[in-house]
């Protein structure tokens, strides 16, 4: 236990900058280790890319295949061997259910890797925490999960986000934008308490650092509104206000709003002009509609009314923007309502992390290779109860 308190203790004091190779000189004094390196996973969530030290650069890794995007995808410590007695531990680098990446470790003894895995398991954890705080310091980690130059747009929409996945016992949390690199308005945000699960689902408009800043403004307006303590009702009533004084009605946007008692699975809902909802209950998918109130900004001083709603344990909800059930393929096909529901009902058994990836992937194959016309927003939300 020694060797693993000096390894966390040696995390919780580095420099912002210097974490990898802090973890790497902690598991070579302690656990012998000849090799390690950090990967963080990219935006687009198709490549584990390694983080070095400029002007050096490493081989990313796929997150579908191989040993490290099994350890990501599975979101278990994977064991293999390494060649003459040794072993390379491959260890999901992830903060209560957001997954950030894969920390790769190599032992020269693959009996005592497989002893120290737990106490490895732990260093990762620790290393996800300090990331997180890390990035309010240095550009390092974020420059490291990049596979190409993001438009500001996409700069500012990722800066918004809370993360892509969470995971807590009564629930788990899942989401992706795509085109991961310039993305436009489309949005997702949640908070919780120790009795509330808040989610938001975003459905901008427009294009470029127009549309990021007009949702930028309404997530920033929810958000205040939320803090002052105020139901989601007047959460929108706010959030409308601040829009349409800047925009008076010439620009305006969707949103899904939620607010679910974990004890009892009932929820507040607010729908203005909102994405689709997509139900996977007892095996059977169908999309869930509710009163449709306008969209935030379009009129002065729009009242809005919360909805009553209930999951209950083992059911599913994926939302979906328009920019996923309106995409036309080569051939002008849309993608349609029936689309995401076949996606929905073909992607069950997996995580709900792993869920919005699925399914935008399928949608890619619809599109084709062209350009999207819009964003695309997956929003994934398995429901455990209390």
């Amino acid at each position: 236990m020694y060797r693993l308190e000096t390894a966390v203790r040696a995390l919780r004091t580095a420099a912002p900058h210097e974490l990898p190779e802090t973890a790497r000189r902690a598991l070579a004094r302690g656990y012998a280790a000849d090799d390690v390196q950090l990967y963080l996973v990219d935006y687009g969530l198709t490549v584990l890319r390694p983080v070095t030290a400029p002007p050096e650069t490493g081989h990313p890794v796929s997150v579908h295949n191989g040993p490290a995007g099994r350890a990501f995808g599975a979101q278990q410590p994977y064991l293999e061997p390494a060649g003459d007695g040794r072993a390379r531990a491959q260890l999901p680098v992830t903060v209560r259910g957001d997954r950030l990446g894969v920390l790769s470790v190599q032992l020269p003894d693959a009996d005592r890797a497989r002893a120290a895995l737990p106490e490895l398991a732990e260093i990762a954890e620790v290393l996800g925490h300090e990331l997180i705080v890390a990035e309010r310091d240095t550009d390092r980690y974020l420059l490291a999960r990049r596979t190409d130059r993001l438009t500001l747009a996409a700069e500012m929409q990722w800066q918004l986000l809370p993360g892509r996945s969470c995971a807590r016992p009564e629930y788990e949390l899942g989401a992706q934008l795509e085109p991961a690199y310039a993305v436009f308005g489309d949005n997702f945000d949640w908070s919780a308490t120790a009795d509330h699960l808040m989610l938001y689902v975003t459905n901008g408009m427009g294009e470029g650092t127009e549309a990021s800043l007009l949702t930028n403004l309404a997530v920033n307006a929810l958000r205040n509104a939320r803090r002052a303590g105020l139901p989601i009702a007047d959460q929108a009533c706010l959030a409308d206000q601040a829009v349409f004084a800047h925009y008076r009605g010439r620009s305006y946007l969707s949103v899904l709003m939620f607010d679910f008692e974990l004890a009892t699975g009932r929820a507040r809902v607010v729908d203005a002009g909102s994405p689709l909802l997509l139900r996977l209950r007892a095996g059977r998918v169908e999309r869930v509609d509710f009163e449709a109130q306008l969209p935030l900004g379009m009129f002065e001083e729009t009242d809005y009314v919360a909805q009553e709603f209930e999951v209950r344990p083992g059911d599913r909800l994926v939302s979906v923007s328009d920019g996923v059930y309106e995409a036309v393929s080569p051939k002008g096909e849309v993608y349609g309502d029936g689309a995401p529901a076949r996606a929905v009902q073909t992607t069950r058994l997996l995580p709900a992390a792993e869920v919005p990836r699925a399914v935008l992937r399928e949608l890619t194959g619809h599109r084709g290779r062209g350009a999207p016309d819009d964003d695309a927003l997956v929003v994934c939300l398995d429901w455990h109860g209390r």
